[in-house]
């Protein structure tokens, strides 16, 4: 299996380059030459494969057709490490509760940070380590969160030998209790950076270094944003494993709600469905930085500067430029990387947008990859969580609530709706009190999380600054 860039970059890479690497050197994103097609046959195989034995051996099953310059029993023990039931509590790792009437809640927020970005980070850390261990080198990771995947980075990364995390956020977007988790950490090897600014110009900051091939080459920088190839295809695992618990056969169709900044969890659901998985639709749930749902609305994707981007109470989706979006496109234009280079490398950043709307492939969107859209409001997240909550008694996080409002709506009630879960509740406890009058219950290892001492370096938006201040952290450290 060898790997191609969004924008046509000539040379082909293994996954293990991939993995390493982050961006491709035309600044496109990596995908699989074709995507590995499972029969239905071949689904009903992976259905026993995982009620039998588990989500570790379906991961490693799935994992398998993208990575084949890892040994398999390797790639196997890795997938054993990963996925236990001591780091996800539970013996499912990612199981599905039922919520509404054939509506359910993929739990994937029962590791070490609390979010949904454990169930790929977990797995990137040990491939990490893995991985620079056989090459005996070091890898230097630069990335952007605007809420989970820092901590999840963080957490997954922390000891690792040969890896260090610098891990870019805005400077007070994001809730206290995600700030405290990552801010609190005070290991050799975690440098956190807030940013004068939003999450579109962290994540404008990695790109900037990552472009910059000579400065990426002599300190080893790497991602692990959803734009690593990576980490995406460890999400691509709970779409089936989902998928598996709602069916009782692989002739049934389901449909997937999830809620959406960055496009890189539903862009694995969209690998998935690629892949054979019988999806009817995905549907992006969005909060007021709704750029892709207008996309999916008018074929018009204009993604938003900084001050126009809103700060609402569902954080982590503050998003106005959607870096896995252009996989999407990609597809959708027919692999045609001379336009998506256009799109993305030329108008995206000249005019702040592009349009489809004449494109003979922006009806495709819907009808041959099965995309729907919509958006919530910061009401409409109160009177989710509230609702939920009189209805069941279950307290959700302001995301998970984005994606119910929308799920709601455009169900199809004969299908089985799978809406991600995003986080658990305690991280956006402000919000949970506004909807219910009350404070969800923190588990005990984070009771004082927020009291702890904080280790952050604010700068402002310069690539630059931030460069200097990579170079001097790693100082004699880097390997050259």
């Amino acid at each position: 299996m060898l790997y191609l860039s969004t924008r046509g970059y000539s040379t082909k890479q293994t996954f293990c380059d991939i993995l390493l690497e982050g961006l491709a050197p035309d600044g496109g994103l990596y995908l699989p030459e074709s995507y590995p097609v499972v029969s239905t046959l071949r689904l009903e195989e992976l259905r026993h494969i995982f009620h039998d034995k588990g989500y570790a051996a379906l991961a490693f099953e799935i994992l398998s057709l993208y990575i084949d310059d890892i040994p398999r029993d390797d790639l196997m023990q890795i997938c054993e490490k990963t996925y236990t039931q001591k780091i996800f509590g539970n013996p499912l790792v990612a199981p599905l509760r039922p919520l509404y009437e054939n509506i359910f809640i993929l739990a994937l927020s029962n590791g070490p940070t609390l979010a949904f970005k454990d169930m790929a980070m977990q797995l990137l850390g040990n491939l990490f380590e893995y991985e620079l261990a056989r090459r005996n080198q070091t890898l230097n990771i630069l990335g952007a969160t605007s809420g989970d995947t820092g901590s999840a980075a963080e957490y997954a990364m922390r000891g690792k030998k040969g890896v260090h995390v610098f891990m870019t956020s805005p400077h007070g977007r994001m809730s206290k209790f995600q700030q405290a988790q990552m801010f609190s950490l005070n290991e050799p090897n975690i440098h956190n950076i807030a940013i004068e600014g939003v999450f579109d110009d962290c994540q404008d900051l990695v790109k900037q270094v990552s472009n910059d091939l000579g400065y990426k080459r002599q300190y080893n920088i790497g991602t692990v944003n959803s734009i690593n190839w990576a980490r995406l295809l460890a999400q691509v695992v709970y779409y089936f494993a989902g998928y598996f618990q709602a069916t009782k056969t692989s002739n049934q169709k389901v449909s997937f709600t999830v809620p959406s900044g960055n496009f890189g969890n539903i862009c694995a659901g969209h690998v998935a469905r690629m892949m054979g998985l019988p999806i009817e639709n995905l549907i992006v749930a969005t909060n007021e930085n709704d750029v892709l749902d207008e996309f999916f609305r008018t074929g018009i994707y204009k993604a938003r500067s900084g001050k126009d981007t809103f700060e609402t109470s569902s954080p982590s989706m503050d998003i106005s430029k959607a870096s896995n979006f252009e996989r999407f496109i990609y597809d959708l234009s027919g692999r045609d990387a001379t336009l998506v280079s256009q799109l993305f490398a030329d108008e995206l950043t000249k005019l702040g947008q592009f349009s489809l709307v004449d494109h003979s492939s922006f009806k495709d969107a819907k009808e041959k990859y099965g995309f729907l859209s919509g958006k919530s409001l910061h009401a409409d997240r109160l009177n989710t969580i509230r609702n939920v909550y009189q209805q069941t008694g279950e307290l959700i996080d302001p995301h998970t609530a984005d994606g119910i409002k929308v799920a709601t709506e455009l169900h199809h009630a004969e299908l089985p709706m799978l809406v991600l879960e995003t986080a658990l509740p305690i991280k956006f406890s402000k919000t949970i009190h506004e909807a219910v009058g009350q404070e969800p219950v923190c588990p005990p290892a984070f009771v004082a999380l927020e009291s702890l001492p904080q280790y952050v370096k604010v700068l402002p938006v310069d690539v630059a600054l931030l460069k200097d201040y990579i170079s001097k952290s790693l100082g004699s450290e880097t390997l050259q």
